[in-house]
């Protein structure tokens, strides 16, 4: 099968990156073999080929998000079956999702309503999962009325604000003034210039000098967070934590790591990645959320998809598709 590789330690940049035959996976007991037919790509792609991984071993197959069709199952598996429409976010530390072909354990699978395509399904996956974690894991949404989420036109705030709004949640978001065309469709109430506005001074402004219930944190910086925070608000953390915890606040800050469920040795964890997948597809599937692909490339183009990304080039999602080259 043909599989998009890093193919030695050395090579660190999109430009070496390369496509190459490779065996088919192996099919664990517990395991599931999908023939893709849509992957997702997400920042943390690209973030990869420069840092790699010390688990890899070489050439790896890059790729985290994948939605295909079920090729076979492992022996213990009884909840899908071959012809079945499923996708999946997959561990970094194994080879990925950008190949013909991708073993994933059943635990992290979903099955895909039939109203929602493959492209969509591996659109709503990593940035889809990390908003819902964010949002229904991670924050206490019973104690939250106001939401401040960051960078609104990225892939996990332009979901992060969907799923806020759809919970009854008054939401702001930090949006750069080009991009706030794009984000003002999903309706946030009030988007902040980060650029040419003060934006504590802001949400202060907007919450009547209270502050923020609940921040969802996707571009670290966080100890800039702290001083827009209510009493018992909430901070949740896609990158790093706030570098000294506020003895003079009451607040409760979390840190999220999706991903790392594969590697908890927890086999709950790795299971809630499969129910989030599950429950965030019924919510595309109701028109509730919609994961904003805003262009489709080719498996050829697959590359040129990450250095857009890398060049910061992208608002919305990018989808990659499996058919004939």
């Amino acid at each position: 099968m043909q599989a998009l590789v890093v193919p030695d330690p050395s090579a660190q940049t999109m430009e070496q990156l390369q496509w190459q035959e490779r065996p088919m996976p192996n099919l664990g007991p517990t395991e599931v073999l999908i023939k893709t037919q849509a992957v997702g790509l997400n920042p943390v792609d690209f973030k990869l080929v420069a840092a790699g991984n010390a688990a890899w071993q070489y050439p790896h197959t890059l790729g985290l998000d994948t939605a295909g069709i079920v090729e076979a199952v492992g022996a213990e598996v009884t909840n899908f079956r071959p012809g079945e429409r499923v996708c999946g976010h997959a561990n970094l530390a194994n080879n990925g999702t950008f190949a013909e072909y991708v073993s994933l354990p059943a635990a992290v699978l979903a099955k895909i309503p039939t109203t929602v395509s493959f492209e969509a399904a591996a659109a709503s996956l990593c940035a889809g999962l990390t908003a819902y974690q964010a949002l229904l894991r991670k924050a206490n949404l019973n104690a939250a009325q106001t939401v401040l989420i960051h960078a609104g036109a990225g892939g996990v705030g332009s979901m992060a604000i969907q799923l806020a709004k759809a919970a009854g949640k008054t939401v702001f978001t930090t949006v750069s003034k080009a991009k706030q065309a794009f984000v003002a469709p999903l309706h946030p109430d009030a988007q902040i210039d980060y650029h040419h506005e003060d934006v504590t001074t802001r949400i202060q402004d907007l919450t009547q000098q209270h502050g923020v219930d609940l921040i969802i944190n996707t571009i670290g910086h966080a100890d800039a967070d702290l001083p827009r925070l209510a009493y018992n608000g909430q901070l949740v953390c896609v990158l790093a934590t706030p570098d000294h915890f506020p003895s003079n606040q009451v607040v409760t800050i979390s840190k999220l790591d999706l991903g790392g469920a594969h590697r908890s040795g927890n086999p709950a964890q790795v299971a809630d990645l499969g129910q989030m997948t599950a429950a965030l597809l019924a919510l595309v599937q109701a028109g509730k959320v919609d994961p904003l692909i805003t262009q489709v490339l080719h498996r050829d183009q697959l590359v040129t998809g990450l250095q857009q990304l890398q060049a910061g080039q992208v608002v919305g999602k990018l989808v990659v598709t499996f058919d004939a080259c």
